[in-house]
């Protein structure tokens, strides 16, 4: 598994619900795989990334599915992740990503939110979160809908972070 860049179309379609709760991901190559199995393989590609976060889309799997390893909590699995609420307040914070490689700048995003998903055995589960796992979780679920982080910045920094990344491309 490798994890896809900025440039791949995958990265900017929607992933569609896993079907298969129980067993593991219906889609090849994929399908080897029971969720359990997965999670431990994501796990690895985030500790071998350096990242918090990964979701499906971000390795070619375009189903809703992520994973978080943020400090100071477990590693979790979210599959068919649905965002139940977030808070009013909001906070800025410098984000990065594993598909824009390099590339560091300040988000703003919820405080607060509640997620309901399942987890690698198919069991539903319903989190609270705060702080650095709330923006860990809108981070990831953003991938499964297309969405990168620099799309949430003003259109002049991002045109200047693109420029950059377009200049590094040619060098």
């Amino acid at each position: 598994m490798h994890i896809l860049t900025l440039g791949s179309d995958l990265l900017r379609q929607k992933a569609v619900p896993a079907a298969n709760l129980a067993g593991g991901p219906s889609s090849p190559p994929w399908d080897t795989f029971t969720w359990e199995g997965l999670f431990q393989e994501m796990l690895v590609m985030l500790k071998d990334g350096k990242g918090v976060g990964l979701a499906g889309p971000q390795f070619g799997l375009m189903e809703r599915v992520f994973v978080t390893a943020a400090a100071r909590d477990v590693p979790r699995i979210f599959i068919n992740p649905s965002i139940i609420e977030t808070s009013e307040e909001t906070v800025k914070y410098e984000e990065g990503c594993l598909s824009v490689p390099g590339v560091w700048a300040d988000v703003i995003r919820p405080e607060k939110v509640k997620v309901q998903a399942w987890n690698e055995k198919g069991r539903p589960f319903t989190i609270e979160a705060g702080g650095f796992l709330a923006r860990v979780i809108l981070h990831e679920c953003d991938h499964l809908e297309g969405v990168l982080f620099i799309d949430r910045l003003s259109e002049p920094k991002r045109k200047r972070i693109l420029d950059k990344i377009a200049r590094k491309a040619k060098a």
